[in-house]
């Protein structure tokens, strides 16, 4: 018998009091804190989270489904075999006749089927205890039009071929110059169709196919923003194609429906804050002060890891941020509160790491400290910062050079912008 893996599904945070579960499910880790510092009270609190994972694991698995009748001949039809007998077939009965018409004998039409679930092209198996070869099934259930699979052939997978449509995703990767996450995304939804589609060319695909994708996507609960944001990655390079000649039609092109389906994020209020500041210490260093930065100036996770370097202007230190969009590029001076925190001169990355690891700490962080609300999360900051200068009664001109402006209008392209020490007097408003 093969070696099974010892899975520990208990585990502590660094500067964490409490047990969390960690479980691995569709390539992602879910971390829970069960509060609670006694592992054998976080054992038993864990029990109900991890039975119900291992339903959700054990229905993804492919499986035989339930018994169901399977017709040899094709019901409510009368047959006639080459040495001239007839029968009347039923769903589950073959009623021989005489010459005259009469029963003289039954027998079954068939037998019990079986049904492959959670495969990408479901199959029927005939007589699973004594398999048949596929043409003898083919010979036997003539009027049975769906897919067969040889059951002696299930356990020898082949390695799929590369085409000249996987050609084309290979060239618009390396034109594009995309890597990592996004290059590991691009080849797994491209996978994803083509299962979908059963191989079907992209070149006779239509939007009808597209939207299978989509369709997929939706079910795995994700919502319209983060299937728009995937399908965008397959119809960028089906662009490329048609761009090298290479395609004539866009069956990714406007079949991502957008829906008002995103949750509604909410400033954290002063309770929010309060209890954030007494918990502060069980982040770890960097990222106390990743908070810190993104509480008092309202920045984005992304713009923070953009700091490497600082400048000055009338005494006040500021630093350049904003690659979003073009109108999201300002200067932001350092709020006089977060001075003490930073080192005495930024000469190279303030943060280092994946913006996407640092989000879920802060977030994991969040929900340990009792804020749960999922309209909570660490991009609530910058709300809580527009609200606060909304509060002082900043300028709404003043607003958008310290967050970024949220569209590009002529007025914001003209100058420098407002004297960082300006800046500096409303950007203190926000505090942490």
């Amino acid at each position: 018998m093969p070696a099974t893996r010892k899975r520990d599904y208990l585990h502590k945070r660094a500067k964490s009091q409490y047990w969390h579960l960690r479980l691995q499910e569709n390539g992602r880790s879910i971390s829970k804190s069960l509060r609670t510092t006694d592992k054998s009270e976080a054992e038993i609190l864990a029990l109900p989270f991890i039975a119900e994972h291992k339903r959700r694991l054990m229905a993804l698995r492919p499986r035989l489904d339930a018994a169901a009748w399977f017709s040899r001949y094709q019901p409510g039809k009368l047959h006639t075999l080459d040495d001239g007998s007839r029968f009347l077939a039923t769903e589950r009965e073959l009623h021989h006749l005489d010459a005259d018409g009469n029963v003289i004998r039954r027998e079954p039409n068939g037998g019990l089927s079986q049904e492959i679930v959670n495969v990408p092209k479901p199959a029927m198996l005939h007589n699973l205890s004594n398999p048949k070869m596929l043409a003898d099934v083919r010979r036997d259930f003539p009027h049975w039009k769906g897919p067969v699979i040889d059951v002696n052939a299930l356990d020898r997978p082949t390695v799929a071929t590369k085409n000249d449509e996987d050609a084309l995703f290979e060239a618009y990767l390396k034109h594009k110059n995309v890597s990592g996450y996004g290059e590991r995304e691009v080849r797994h939804l491209w996978s994803l169709f083509k299962t979908l589609t059963d191989g079907k060319p992209l070149k006779d695909c239509t939007r009808d196919d597209g939207r299978k994708l989509v369709a997929h996507l939706e079910a795995q609960g994700l919502k319209s923003a983060s299937v728009r944001r995937k399908i965008n990655w397959l119809r960028a390079a089906c662009n490329f194609g048609i761009d090298e000649k290479k395609l004539t039609f866009n069956p990714f092109s406007k079949v991502a429906p957008r829906r008002d389906d995103s949750i509604e994020r909410m400033p954290l209020d002063d309770a929010d804050m309060a209890e954030a500041n007494r918990n502060l210490d069980k982040l770890r260093d960097a990222d106390q002060l990743l908070f810190r930065v993104l509480a008092t100036t309202g920045m984005r996770l992304s713009e923070a890891f953009q700091i490497d370097s600082e400048k000055i202007e009338g005494g006040c230190r500021f630093v350049i941020i904003g690659k979003k969009t073009a109108q999201s590029k300002r200067r932001v001076p350092f709020p006089t509160d977060l001075l003490r925190h930073l080192p005495e001169k930024i000469k190279g990355p303030l943060f280092k790491g994946a913006t996407n690891d640092a989000s879920k700490r802060l977030n994991t962080w969040l929900n340990d400290i009792g804020i749960t609300d999922p309209a909570k999360v660490v991009h609530s900051l910058r709300h809580r910062a527009q609200d606060r200068l909304r509060a002082a009664e900043c300028p709404e001109d003043i607003r958008w050079s310290l967050l970024g402006h949220e569209k590009k209008t002529v007025a914001a392209g003209y100058g420098k912008g407002f004297p960082v020490p300006v800046l500096r007097k409303w950007i203190d408003k926000i505090a942490l």
